[in-house]
């Protein structure tokens, strides 16, 4: 038996739900103890998980009464949704929806909602600076999170509200990294309208997250930006060039070329990195570096993180 306080993770097999339940696990002295909701408590990174010592437990975002139970006993849950798996605002404001309200019913003392921001609250869906998606969004994957703020403060347990950044680990898994370019140099290409964009290696966020949780309730209704560093293009491509030892410039690509690029969802980035540049000042004074430094002392910079990972990023 364990006097320790259950956080039910959801979303633990995926980049920041996993990060925070391996800083649970690795904070053994600490006050929490971790509980991974996932849809599929046999799979390979579920079953990883059991062995280093969480409780796993099966639910889906998409069925309410699974999430109660999921929820069950717990003193704090840490709620997120994968709207690349599906790509619905909708379905992600519903799941969101579903999360908060069973937190509520499950009685649960601390929440922590990653969230980012409703970007029509700031550029109106009549502005015609950039098109208008899926009829009613700006920005579809931060819209419905941000939408979904108010029903966690409405209708959920006592809610801490987490803003992340550009992930790094995007230059591994999702093609952003550098390419060949003519003569075999190498070329970092990125919308970012001549603004600095503010990143963080997604290991990170889930021990921000703990570090929420650990505050309490001075933490409750508070919003929490982080970011491990905030850097331009040029400085991004001269860390890389350390990193893998060879010459790599930066190519500010236009936004409406790189929402006519050819993969799924280009059109919604594009729409982002484009609210980041006219926010620019804005989306960066939301995004804390020293915040996210007292919330994990941990925290790596772009550079130690690209020490570790400089030969997971594909070369194309």
């Amino acid at each position: 038996m364990t006097d320790k306080k259950i956080l039910a993770v959801v979303g633990a097999t995926g980049a920041q739900g996993g990060g925070l339940v391996r800083a649970i696990l690795a904070d053994a002295g600490g006050d929490f103890t971790a509980r991974a909701i996932t849809r599929n408590p046999e799979a390979d990174k579920a079953r990883a998980l059991a062995e280093a010592g969480a409780e796993v437990v099966a639910a889906d975002l998409d069925d309410a009464t699974t999430l109660e139970q999921a929820f069950a006993g717990a003193h704090g849950a840490f709620c997120v949704t994968n709207f690349w798996e599906h790509m619905s605002p909708e379905r992600e404001y519903a799941q969101a929806t579903a999360m908060a309200r069973a937190t509520k019913a499950a009685g649960l003392r601390h929440v922590v909602w990653s969230t980012l921001e409703d970007t029509r609250r700031a550029i109106p869906l009549d502005d015609p600076r950039m098109p208008v998606l899926k009829e009613r969004y700006n920005v579809p994957h931060f819209d419905a999170k941000g939408e979904a703020d108010e029903v966690f403060a409405a209708e959920g347990a006592p809610t801490s509200y987490l803003l992340a950044a550009f992930y790094w680990d995007n230059f591994i898994y999702f093609g952003a990294g550098p390419r060949a370019g003519e003569g075999g140099n190498l070329v970092l290409a990125l919308p970012l309208g001549g603004v600095a964009l503010p990143g963080i290696a997604a290991e990170d966020i889930g021990k921000c997250a703990l570090g929420i949780f650990r505050r309490g309730e001075e933490a409750i209704g508070r919003h929490f930006g982080i970011a491990g560093e905030v850097l331009t293009g040029e400085q991004m491509a001269a860390a890389f060039a350390r990193a893998l030892g060879r010459e790599v410039r930066f190519f500010d690509v236009p936004f409406d070329v790189y929402r006519a690029f050819d993969f799924p969802g280009a059109d919604d980035m594009g729409n982002m990195f484009q609210f980041q540049a006219i926010h620019a000042d804005a989306f960066l004074d939301s995004r804390d570096v020293a915040l996210a430094r007292e919330l994990d002392p941990e925290l790596l910079s772009f550079a130690t993180w690209l020490a570790a990972n400089a030969d997971r990023i594909p070369i194309e």
